[in-house]
């Protein structure tokens, strides 16, 4: 039964207003986030060197799973929530928020926990060697205390910005990143501390980035209220289902970068994994930004497919493909031309390191021309209960195709075959995109040609 409820703002406003009005404050949002990101990694290549960047980067699926946790749970619910409101199904929504927050909590405790009785093989089965160790360890163990810190923020921002508040749930996103660069700064250059502390200084980040996000409670437009709920598997099952592409796309960040610290542990030794630390703290930029692509349209997708608004959610999914592509193709353009600068950024490496990095920047960028288009697919797919495509896109470019060129291509080409595999990867998923729309015809003839693919 549908509750009665004054009319939603996303029921009249214009898709392409609504739209814009997600995407700017998402894109930056995670764009801050991102130069976050890259900040901390300048900071810790230029004080401490190339070996503590490459440790920070071996430890760094500990920080992707907590998030993938935030993700998998955190989408999963805030998917169900917004089509719960766009059915006027209020207490629905406040229930699934409810069971959502205590979940993720619980979950990522335990797991926080567990992995850090097992720390020291784990930290080996990332990629870690004697000299990276000591800088893998330090960070880990700060992360698997704390890291619930994040996983709880996350989860809140994404349930903030499907309630509407988009602009909030940025600014948490700007206070969580312009706090960590100013902290990273006093830990390094000011208290001259280490990677443990770095690490400690992103939690109390993430932390004040929580508080901002507690406001939207008092706010009188606020619809996320907690309410008692008994246990509902049925719930869970179909949240863990439906978040699941999220997880499994954070998941492959970790498989991503495992497997690429392993072959070029194994091909280039200590200088290829600095090579692609540096690589990945600019990659975190692009991949952050088409993020913010699919942040902006899950609550839009969710909500038309919730309220049955068919011809919204096709305007919104042309909209969203063609402002993936123009971003893929405006990216590479920039990286390619300043590849060498951009790399001088993070500190001055050795020069076997800056030929790595420099060579492995300029093939791996290819993949952006399709990496945004993937990312909103998937998020499209995902928000209206396409599972099955979902999930494809996500397991096949993040590790199927990926694992598969980055294990045969290195033995035929050598190190440009590790760089080589997430363009093919990304290259072949938007194929087979093109063909189930083809096939199925999901989106409503003609879209995807209109969209420019």
């Amino acid at each position: 039964m549908r509750e009665q409820h004054t009319t939603h703002l996303l029921d009249t406003q214009s898709v392409s207003r609504a739209f814009l009005r997600y995407l700017i404050p998402s894109m930056l949002g995670m764009l801050l986030v991102a130069v976050n990101i890259v900040v901390d990694g300048v900071m810790v290549g230029n004080k401490l060197g190339s070996t503590a960047l490459a440790g920070l980067g071996i430890a760094s699926p500990v920080y992707t799973i907590f998030v993938a946790m935030s993700l998998w749970i955190g989408i999963g619910s805030a998917t169900l929530y917004s089509q719960a409101m766009g059915a006027k199904e209020h207490h629905k929504a406040q229930t699934i928020f409810s069971y959502s927050v205590t979940i993720i909590t619980i979950a990522t405790l335990v797991i926080g926990i567990t992995a850090f009785m097992f720390r020291d093989p784990l930290i080996y089965a990332l990629g870690a060697n004697a000299e990276t160790y000591p800088y893998a360890s330090a960070y880990m163990n700060v992360m698997l205390l704390f890291g619930f810190v994040f996983t709880i923020e996350n989860a809140v921002s994404i349930f903030v910005r499907n309630d509407g508040n988009p602009n909030l749930s940025m600014m948490a996103q700007i206070t969580f990143a312009l706090s960590n660069i100013v902290i990273n700064y006093f830990v390094l250059y000011v208290f001259e501390l280490g990677v443990a502390s770095v690490a400690m200084g992103t939690i109390i980040a993430a932390f004040l980035g929580l508080m901002v996000l507690f406001t939207h409670f008092l706010r009188k437009t606020n619809h996320l209220k907690l309410r008692r709920f008994k246990w509902d598997k049925a719930l869970l099952i179909t949240v863990i289902i439906v978040g699941f592409p999220s997880f499994l796309a954070e998941v492959g960040i970790s498989v991503f970068t495992i497997s690429h610290n392993v072959s070029l542990e194994k091909y280039a030794g200590t200088d290829g994994v600095a090579a692609f630390s540096i690589m990945s703290y600019i990659h975190s930029i692009i991949l952050l930004t088409f993020l913010g692509m699919g942040s902006a349209i899950q609550p839009l997708i969710s909500y038309y497919h919730g309220a049955r608004q068919d011809e919204r959610k096709r305007q919104t999914i042309r909209i969203a493909v063609r402002t993936a592509l123009g971003a893929g193709a405006v990216l590479l353009l920039i990286v390619q031309l300043a590849t060498l600068p951009i790399v001088g950024i993070f500190g001055h490496f050795s020069s076997q390191v800056t030929a790595h990095a420099v060579h492995g920047l300029r093939i791996f960028v290819i993949a952006y021309l399709f990496m945004g288009i993937n990312f909103v697919m998937m998020t499209y797919y995902q928000s209206i209960g396409s599972m099955r495509m979902a999930i494809w896109i996500t397991a096949a470019r993040e590790m199927l195709l990926m694992l598969a060129f980055i294990i045969v291509l290195p033995r035929i080409m050598g190190i440009t075959g590790i760089w080589m595999a997430v363009p093919l990867s990304e290259c072949i998923v938007l194929i087979t995109i093109v063909i189930y729309y083809r096939r199925q015809g999901s989106l409503g003839k003609h879209s995807l040609r209109k969209a420019g693919i």
